[in-house]
């Protein structure tokens, strides 16, 4: 799989909710129901990843397939039994 140029979105509505989606895409194109649960996408960063980049709660892997097949990768909050993990 080779490297894209992606824009991270922060949700206005959920804490610790991110859209990744190529930095080509209008992340207001997305799909309805998607935008309704996340709310409008309030941009955080571009970068370009790669599948061996590390990232820090996803494999970048899982997120480049995501986009390919479906335009988008949803990274919901962590779980409490992942944030008591990263707390301890």
């Amino acid at each position: 799989m080779t490297a894209r140029d992606v824009a991270v979105y922060r949700s206005k509505r959920v804490i610790d909710m991110y859209l990744y989606v190529d930095e080509t895409r209008d992340p207001m194109a997305l799909p309805e129901d998607l935008l309704k649960r996340f709310g409008r996408p309030v941009e955080v960063m571009r970068f370009k990843l790669a599948a061996n980049r590390s990232l820090a709660r996803v494999d970048a892997k899982l997120v480049l397939e995501a986009i390919a097949t479906q335009g988008f990768y949803l990274q919901l909050p962590p779980t409490l039994e992942e944030r008591s993990r990263v707390e301890s």
